[in-house]
């Protein structure tokens, strides 16, 4: 089976709650909308339990359709077999074309190497402490500290029918002092020496140049790294950022790289 094209198709966002944080939905669904369109989302936990009141507030602002799974014996997380079981029917029906998770659980792992042989990639979103093996097993890894956690809805508060005295005048504080400038994430050795594996299997100009988008697809086909991770929005910004390589924007908007290093 031919593997789907990202930008087109139906993906679907299967959420961890018991593991996920309903701040990084917003900026998780900005990503996926570069990938495809999220008609279907889901989130699964127990919802009788208190930790999960952000995410019941946030599935009715943002048609999240919520999965009941109570605990059924202490210790064991039903969740996840529930989450697993809904992934491999919407796989079987063929109305969709990529998934995103939204967990740092490492025991999806064997579920996100089965959706994977049928050609569908997997988006994986999780923690910094999310296990290698899940992350290596993701189409791409996304860790969600790199992306701008969002405010979440909450029940606003009674309003009481008198009118309230004006406060008193508050001395106006001074402004904080200026935020440090923020700092871009060191590019892992290990990406730029697949980014230096890729440019030496292309295919070079005259001038020693390879187009970035074939170079962008080897890495992809052996790594599950995401330039968000690092700080950038673009593969064109994250490799210009590395000594290794020159950077040559060309008509059309393309851009060449050459290794220099």
């Amino acid at each position: 089976m031919a593997s789907r094209q990202e930008g087109r198709g139906n993906i679907a966002l299967l959420i961890d709650a018991d593991n996920a944080s309903a701040a990084h939905f917003d900026p998780v669904m900005t990503v996926l909308a570069e990938l495809g369109t999220v008609n279907i989302r889901r989130a699964y936990g127990n919802w009788s339990k208190a930790t999960l009141k952000t995410w019941a507030a946030l599935s009715v602002a943002q048609a999240i359709e919520p999965q009941q799974q109570f605990d059924l014996t202490k210790g064991k997380n039903a969740t996840d077999m529930k989450m697993t079981i809904d992934a491999m029917d919407l796989l079987t029906s063929g109305r969709v074309d990529g998934f995103g998770l939204m967990s740092s659980d490492s025991d999806f792992t064997p579920l996100v190497t089965r959706l994977r042989q049928d050609g569908i990639p997997v988006y994986g979103f999780g923690t910094a402490n999310t296990p290698e093996g899940f992350r290596r097993a993701c189409t791409r890894f996304i860790d969600v500290a790199a992306l701008k956690p969002a405010e979440v809805p909450t029940a606003k508060k009674a309003s009481g029918s008198r009118a309230k005295a004006p406060a008193a005048k508050a001395e106006v504080p001074p402004p904080p002092p200026p935020a440090p400038p923020a700092t871009e994430k060191t590019v892992d050795p290990e990406v730029v020496r697949l980014l230096i594996d890729a440019y030496d299997e292309a295919k070079r100009d005259e001038r020693g140049f390879v187009a970035l988008g074939p170079v962008g697809q080897r890495v992809g086909n052996r790594s599950s790294f995401d330039v968000r991770n690092y700080g950038y929005k673009r593969l064109s910004d994250l490799v210009a950022a590395i000594p290794n390589f020159i950077t040559e924007v060309r008509e059309g908007g393309q851009t060449w790289i050459k290794r220099v290093r």
